[in-house]
């Protein structure tokens, strides 16, 4: 078992090659991605259903270290005031597979 942080984020969907080369840039080793995530928040109800995908969002997850976590934080933190979303982070627990 390994101490990590957890960040998750949802954004517009027309954001995600952003945040993935913000990822990439901060040398984040990996990350998830979920697109058409539907959901109700400050900005409504965001259906998915939408012909573009102008009004979709997307989640990524990233499991990464302390100094990452704060590097990612801020590097999003401009995205999330002009599209709107979340960036959430969580102290978690992760089971790694190797001995």
């Amino acid at each position: 078992m390994k101490r990590v942080m957890k960040v998750e984020i949802i954004t517009d969907s027309i954001e995600v090659e952003n945040i993935a080369k913000l990822l990439d840039e901060i040398g984040v080793s990996g990350y998830s991605i979920i697109n058409d995530v539907v959901g109700k928040g400050s900005r409504g109800v965001r259906s998915g259903y939408e012909l573009t995908g102008l009004f979709k969002n997307s989640y990524i997850m990233v499991v990464c270290n302390e100094v990452e976590m704060h590097k990612i934080a801020e590097a999003i933190r401009p995205i999330i005031r002009k599209f709107g979303g979340l960036c959430i982070v969580s102290d978690v627990v992760m089971s790694i597979g190797k001995k």
